[in-house]
C-alpha cells in the first residue's frame, strides 16, 4: 500500500494548522521518569500534560473516545516494555498493561480515559519504586523469575529452576529466599495466584480451564492453593468484594 499521498497531504494540514508534536527527547524523558520510579515528578508531569491534554498529540481517531483509547494503547505498550527493560518481571508488567487496556476499552468518556493514563503512569511508577527498594537481584535469580513467568503452565519445582540457571539446588535455594525474601515455592505459587486473579478478572475462562492453564494437576488442587493466599475459594472470590483485588 503506497500512502505517500495520505502522508505529505496529511503533513501539509498539520503545517497549516501550525501543528507541533511532542518532542521525542521530551516524551521520553517522561518515560524515564516512570522507569526510574520517581511518584511525584510523573504526577506533576501529568497534572500539567492534563490542563492542555491534546497539545502536541496526533489524531487517531475522529471519535474522540477512541482516540484516546488509541493514545493509552500507545502509551502502555511503551510503558511496559521501557518498565520491563529497567527491572520490572514482564509477565507482570505486560499484564498490568493489559489490565488498563481493557479499563479504557470499557470507559465512556475521553475524560475517563485521560484519568486512565495517569492512573496508569502512577501504577508503573509506584512498582518501579518499590523495585528499587528491594535488594538487588542476582543474574541466576533474576533468569530463574523468568523461566517461572515463561513455564506457568507447567508444575515448576525448585530442582527445575536450578538445573535452569546451573546452580546446586541446595544453593539455589537459600540463594533465592535470601534474594526474593520467600521460598521458592511460594514465589511460584504467589506467581500462579496472581495471574489466575488476573485471569478470572479480565477473561471469560472457568475455573477449570484456568487451573490446567496454569499446570495444576486438578481444579481441586488449584482452589486448595488459591484459598491458602487468598482466604477465598476461586469462585467465592469472584463473587466476593475482592473481586479484581491483586494479591501481594
Amino acid at each position: 500500500m503506497n500512502t505517500n499521498k495520505e502522508l505529505n497531504y496529511r503533513m501539509y494540514l498539520q503545517r497549516e494548522e501550525e501543528f507541533i508534536r511532542t518532542d521525542l527527547k521530551s516524551e521520553f524523558s517522561r518515560y524515564d521518569d516512570i522507569k526510574n520510579g520517581d511518584v511525584k515528578k510523573v504526577k506533576e508531569n501529568f497534572d500539567e500534560i492534563k490542563k492542555n491534554y491534546y497539545k502536541g498529540k496526533g489524531v487517531l481517531s475522529d471519535n474522540p473516545l477512541r482516540n484516546n483509547i488509541y493514545h493509552l494503547v500507545v502509551s502502555a505498550g511503551i510503558i511496559a516494555r521501557v518498565c520491563v527493560d529497567a527491572g520490572l518481571p514482564h509477565d507482570e508488567s505486560y499484564t498490568l498493561s493489559d489490565i488498563y487496556i481493557r479499563k479504557a476499552d470499557k470507559a465512556k468518556t475521553p475524560e475517563e480515559v485521560i484519568n486512565l493514563i495517569g492512573e496508569l503512569q502512577l501504577d508503573y511508577a509506584s512498582r518501579m519504586n518499590s523495585l528499587k527498594k528491594t535488594n538487588t537481584i542476582s543474574r541466576h535469580v533474576s533468569q530463574a523469575i523468568d523461566y517461572i513467568y515463561d513455564h506457568l503452565h507447567e508444575p515448576l519445582t525448585m530442582e527445575t529452576l536450578a538445573k535452569h540457571v546451573a546452580l546446586n539446588p541446595s544453593y539455589f535455594s537459600k540463594l533465592f529466599a535470601k534474594e526474593t525474601g520467600i521460598t521458592v515455592k511460594k514465589y511460584i505459587s504467589k506467581a500462579k495466584i496472581n495471574t489466575a486473579i488476573n485471569m478470572l478478572n479480565n477473561s471469560d475462562y472457568s475455573i477449570s480451564e484456568i487451573a490446567l492453564s496454569l499446570g495444576f494437576s486438578s481444579q481441586s488442587a488449584f482452589s486448595s492453593v488459591f484459598k491458602k493466599y487468598t482466604g477465598l475459594t476461586p469462585l467465592k472470590y469472584k463473587n466476593s468484594d475482592n473481586y479484581k483485588r491483586i494479591f501481594s
